[in-house]
């Protein structure tokens, strides 16, 4: 990664701010568009001036931001549902900040905020680019993961398909942000939940500590050999994180009138050549299998209900959160990079403040 180093960065705290002058932090821009798998030297961390807030804005300093799969998507140059990152320019995504001064008469110096400007530790917004959250939510970091984007996926995918009680479900991609919500919930709709993950402390995780029926490495063997043994009658819901392997093996091991949740393809995010489609796809015919695609931010206007019931689990121990901390806005790249290897369990998450 290019441009400032550590010692640089700046820790001071609110009560230590001179509200009257600009700000000194750090971003994270794009240097480099990524061919294959990215590296740091695709990151430039930069100093930047953040200026105090004019009538109708706010000056935040962040506190959490998220590194995400989909972002790789986005550093890319190319037509997506999002638009592309820019060389030269700062990050999005995600994060959790806090107030640091209001020109706003509906928020208040200390107001936790959500944004989409993260990979920065400060940034100045209208109230069209912040989202009031409630303080008393410990820890704040749960609004980038069970009570954030990939809980509501996981959350938006179940009841995209109508998995209920009966259904026997495969989660690809289990011990990550998204699957790991996705199994425990399914669980709590009264399903037998299957998962995939990468490592053996991971299938432990899963099996031991959020409750799935069975779990395995796909690193050990064929997918669908391996998904054949732990469930040879087959299975009716298959919550797709990864696609490649995966989805050729679901295929296989669905029943009739099975139903697929397109939720990502993390293991084809970084091919330079897309690969070829699953062999077995004609299986979706003689199946009879209903196979559906969702953005999450199509679902915005369900977000009190998605907080209401999972926010009840949560408050009532049903649902356990995993994520994984990184600390600091320098090491926000290599984060990036270790999630997209699997090196995370549950969310990933940066602490910058």
């Amino acid at each position: 990664m290019k441009n400032a180093t550590l010692s640089e960065t700046h820790t001071s705290t609110p009560s230590q701010q001179n509200t009257m002058t600009d700000l000194t932090g750090h971003d994270i821009q794009l240097a480099s568009r990524p061919k294959g798998w990215p590296s740091l030297d695709n990151f430039s961390l930069v100093e930047t001036k953040v200026p105090p807030p004019a009538d109708g804005q706010v000056r935040v300093r962040n506190l959490f931001m998220s590194v995400d799969p989909y972002m790789r998507g986005r550093m890319k140059e190319a037509k997506s549902y999002v638009p592309s990152f820019q060389l030269g320019k700062t990050l999005e995504g995600s994060a959790i900040g806090e107030v640091l001064e209001s020109r706003i008469a509906t928020f208040q110096p200390g107001d936790i905020v959500n944004s989409i400007l993260g990979w920065r530790e400060y940034f100045v917004s209208d109230e069209r680019g912040v989202r009031k959250l409630d303080r008393n939510v410990r820890p704040l970091s749960a609004y980038l993961g069970i009570l954030g984007t990939p809980g509501m996926s996981a959350w938006v995918g179940l009841n995209l398909v109508n998995v209920k009680s009966e259904d026997v479900v495969f989660v690809s991609g289990a011990a990550g942000a998204v699957g790991s919500m996705a199994g425990q919930l399914a669980k709590l709709r009264g399903c037998r939940v299957i998962g995939s993950a990468g490592s053996q402390e991971k299938v432990k995780i899963l099996t031991k500590e959020l409750g799935f029926d069975a779990a395995f490495n796909y690193k050990d063997g064929n997918v669908y050999a391996q998904l054949k043994k732990a469930l040879p009658d087959g299975i009716d819901v298959y919550f797709d994180n990864v696609g490649g392997e995966h989805l050729e093996a679901a295929l296989s091991a669905l029943r009739t009138n099975g139903r697929i949740i397109a939720c990502g393809a993390i293991s084809m995010y970084n091919d330079e050549v897309p690969p070829p489609g699953p062999r077995n796809l004609p299986l979706i015919t003689s199946k009879r299998l209903t196979m559906k695609g969702f953005i999450v931010t199509d679902w915005l206007n369900h977000i009190p209900e998605f907080l209401k019931e999972v926010g009840a689990y949560w408050g009532q121990g049903k649902l356990k959160m995993k994520e994984t901390v990184v600390e600091g806005i320098e090491n926000a790249p290599q984060a990036f990079l270790d999630m997209l290897h699997g090196g995370n369990v549950g969310k990933m998450v940066v602490k910058l403040g």
